[in-house]
């Protein structure tokens, strides 16, 4: 396999790592970078767990290779954890108990984090959109969109 440097932003910090051509983002930043809120899940895009942020956007860190980080910036909970945003989003979830085993929490999060960026008042159906690709096995999901909708009316 043909090895690669790559060089990118991870939650603020300038990386850089060495990669093989076919090396997956997901298995890079937990296995060299010691991140750990993208969970692995189901390997396919599947059910969200491996969310980060690309340069301010979802993506699923499972269909994604290492290379294709070069000269992005990455956030994961671990860097969007300091964000006041953010932290208005757990708080209100763990006031709501949006999640019981808490796996799907991360990518959830980020995923109402880039909403609650991008829209102010989301509606309804428009969180639903949002978190449409993170699967959650425990709450059926109106707690989660509760979180979400009570965070963006506390959002000046």
């Amino acid at each position: 396999m043909k090895k690669t440097e790559i060089n990118f932003k991870l939650n603020g910090t300038k990386v850089k790592a060495v990669v093989e051509s076919n090396d997956i983002l997901l298995d890079v930043l937990r296995q060299k970078f010691g991140i750990k809120s993208p969970k692995v899940g189901c390997d396919r895009g599947d059910c969200g767990t491996c969310t980060i942020l690309m340069n301010g956007k979802t993506i699923r860190s499972c269909l994604a290779l290492a290379v294709e980080a070069d000269g992005t910036e990455i956030v994961t909970l671990e860097g969007a954890g300091s964000k006041a945003l953010t932290k208005k989003l757990q708080k209100k979830f763990h006031e709501k108990n949006a999640f019981q085993c808490g796996y799907c929490a991360p990518g959830i999060i980020l995923s109402a984090t880039e909403l609650l960026e991008k829209k102010k008042k989301p509606s309804r159906h428009e969180i639903k959109e949002a978190i449409s690709g993170n699967l959650c096995r425990c709450t059926g999901y109106t707690p989660i969109i509760d979180a979400i909708e009570e965070t963006s009316k506390r959002e000046k």
